[in-house]
């Protein structure tokens, strides 16, 4: 009889073992296997959330099958406790071990809304975009400029505690402008004196990740920093045979190229004209340089420059002076000081605009001025046109 009792006992006990086994195989193969979502979704982590309220969550939007074979696997996998709140891209058909990845993987968050605030050369404006699962493209959803009064929606993106912000910094912009552009973002904190200005032509322009209260000066010096950093590599791998003593000679060079054009394939032939004009010697004659010693970088003229103004002697009017100006006349990005330090060889020392947003070149000044003749042609018919 006791013989019997124990043979059935082993029995269920095979059988319940093998029952288990053959559950934890299932349940493996569901967390680990492709998951049912069909497109792709942002999921938000709130901040304490429990593993139970995101496992329900994303069963309800559809991203898992089972949130108990969620939790499990998260257990299982020592990922349970490993949460980070924020907004989070799945991916279409994400398995539940790759969606746990996600989750747990810290960082920013790599869904939901961004402000992106610009400070560009003519204007500061805010967008709020939002991204598109299913493309992964952030769409603009709200845009005003720095003088406008934000729409009524904007203040519910403000509110997002998940929210990223990024301040983007144009290429060109000048100090002043960059340290104005900070002053009016409602967003950072901190006060800026106007005696602190930074060095014109050493803030690096680039796009920045901030928090929400981040320092306006600490940002400064971030962008300092980096600029340093951008000049100090590309100034080691220079042609020792450029016309500049230092790195600081560069740099002008860098932000007289940066507003002489907005061609990326024309600025080391751009460079080139003013490195052989400075060879020959010739003066550099540009009229960016004479625009900002009447502006000292504090925006933008806003028209052409008048006879008067090209004859008036200024340290930056390069029609005047000989050499390089004292400063540079706005903050140059890579590309440009790229370009200062690494000219193309060429024999120019003219160029002109030639009406499609390029130059047109000239070795001499004859054919110079066969050049600019025709962009006043082109100048008369756009303005008829208009």
């Amino acid at each position: 009889m006791i013989r019997h009792l124990v043979a059935n006992a082993l029995t269920l006990m095979i059988v319940g073992l093998i029952g288990l086994a053959i559950v934890i195989s299932v349940g493996q193969r569901s967390f680990y296997a492709e998951g049912p979502l069909e497109e792709a979704i942002c999921f938000r982590v709130a901040q304490g959330a429990s593993l139970r309220a995101v496992s329900a969550g994303l069963a309800e939007q559809g991203a898992v099958t089972s949130p108990q074979i969620f939790r499990i696997g998260a257990q299982y996998t020592e990922r349970a406790d490993r949460l980070r709140f924020g907004s989070y891209l799945i991916p279409e058909r994400s398995s539940m071990d790759e969606i746990m990845d996600v989750l747990t993987r810290g960082g920013a968050s790599t869904c939901g809304s961004e402000i992106q605030y610009r400070i560009g050369v003519t204007r500061i404006d805010t967008l709020v975009r939002e991204l598109d699962p299913g493309t992964q493209r952030f769409e603009t959803v709200v845009q005003f400029a720095a003088d406008e009064d934000p729409p009524e929606d904007y203040a519910r993106f403000t509110e997002d505690p998940d929210i990223t912000y990024r301040i983007t910094v144009a290429e060109g912009a000048t100090s002043w402008q960059i340290w104005e552009g900070l002053r009016l973002a409602e967003f950072l904190s901190g006060e800026l004196d106007e005696d602190e200005i930074p060095r014109e032509g050493w803030l690096a322009p680039d796009s920045y990740s901030v928090a929400r209260g981040a320092d306006r000066a600490a940002l400064l010096a971030e962008m300092e920093t980096r600029q340093e950093r951008i000049l100090t590599e590309l100034w080691e791998g220079r042609d020792p045979e450029l016309p500049y003593a230092t790195m600081d000679e560069a740099l002008i060079m860098a932000s007289i190229v940066e507003k002489e054009t907005g061609v990326a394939d024309e600025r080391r032939q751009v460079a080139s004209v003013f490195v052989n004009r400075l060879r020959v010697p010739m003066r550099l004659q540009t009229d960016p340089t004479v625009i900002y010693g009447i502006t000292q970088g504090r925006g933008t003229l806003g028209r052409g420059l008048r006879r008067s103004e090209l004859d008036t002697t200024t340290p930056w009017n390069t029609y005047r002076i000989d050499g390089l100006p004292p400063t540079p006349i706005a903050n140059p990005g890579r590309a440009a000081i790229a370009a200062a330090l690494d000219p193309d060889d060429t024999p120019y020392l003219y160029f002109v605009a030639d009406g499609t947003g390029g130059h047109t070149f000239s070795t001499n000044l004859a054919d110079h001025n066969r050049a600019v003749a025709r962009w006043r042609e082109i100048e008369a018919e756009q303005r008829q046109s208009d």
